[in-house]
């Protein structure tokens, strides 16, 4: 088992966690955000916190270490910010630009850790001639949808949220790139019809929440449906040249559940599996899931 935390990156640092909270800078500006895992003492003082912040998200609610499907709460401003604003991203002869915004959720339209699976994408898709056909399913804002449009693939972009859709289609224009393929639905049931119609990926990117709705109130469940999802994907994946990255953020599900569940569907690959980690500027390493991939 591999722990993994992306080094690639200028434009993000995580400064410290404690308390059921983190401190991270996007770009010039701070935020304090909620973190359920960040259950041990900060190292900087809350004085230190509040005077670099630029912008503070509360959940009111009474555990802070399990977040719910509601979200109450929102963002307090301490300094003057924007409500959007735009970061780099570079690795390699890669380098992306993508839209941020403080969102109702408490989040900001990228999930910093996956740095270590874009430069996966890359690194895979650059290899490959003629162009492939990379599938990204819960694609939210769009980034791994980027970087593999960026090294030549022709991608599917798959989610369940229109504003997240939106969203994507920005960010794709702000790195000037087109022909991304938009698809509003349920990514189990988009799967299900792919398989149906014989379609083939070459690559197929998956970050399922552990819950969610879909566009006609279909239910997700992460530990109800992953398998059956998996189990799709396999005969949607090209049986050469291909790659498969799974993604969990769920607190009590351990990298060698998302790696039994893989193995179990893709025989005879060599698999790789562990956590990402945020390396911090003070204080202690904050675990953010866990990844399941091979290419």
């Amino acid at each position: 088992m591999k722990l993994l935390y992306p080094s690639s990156w200028n434009d993000y640092e995580l400064i410290d966690s404690g308390d059921g909270e983190k401190l991270e800078r996007f770009g010039k500006y701070f935020l304090i955000r909620p973190e359920p895992q960040a259950i041990w003492q900060k190292n900087k003082t809350e004085a230190e916190w509040n005077n670099l912040a630029h912008a503070h998200f509360r959940r009111e609610q009474k555990d802070h270490f399990r977040f719910g499907d509601e979200v109450k709460g929102g963002w307090k401003k301490n300094k003057s910010m924007p409500d959007s604003w735009t970061i780099n991203y570079s690795y390699k002869n890669l380098s992306i630009n993508l839209r941020l915004a403080l969102t109702g959720f408490g989040h900001v339209g990228i999930f910093p850790e996956q740095g270590e699976n874009w430069n996966f994408i890359f690194d895979t898709v650059s290899r490959w001639k003629p162009a492939s056909r990379v599938l990204n399913l819960f694609a939210y804002t769009g980034a791994a949808s980027v970087v593999a449009r960026k090294a030549g693939a022709d991608v599917t972009h798959c989610d369940a949220s229109r504003p997240g859709l939106n969203w994507a289609n920005q960010n794709m224009q702000l790195n000037e790139l087109n022909n991304i393929r938009w698809v509003y639905e349920d990514a189990l049931k988009f799967v299900k019809r792919e398989t149906k119609r014989g379609n083939k990926y070459s690559g197929i990117i998956m970050d399922p929440p552990p819950y969610g709705r879909g566009p006609e109130g279909e239910k997700w469940t992460l530990q109800e449906k992953v398998d059956e999802l998996i189990h799709l994907s396999s005969q949607l994946l090209e049986p050469e040249h291909n790659f498969f990255i799974l993604s969990m953020y769920a607190v009590g599900l351990s990298a060698t559940v998302g790696y039994n569940v893989v193995k179990s569907h893709f025989k005879n690959r060599d698999i790789e599996y562990g956590e990402f980690f945020l390396h911090p500027t003070y204080g202690n390493d904050l675990p953010m899931g866990t990844f399941v991939r091979f290419g």
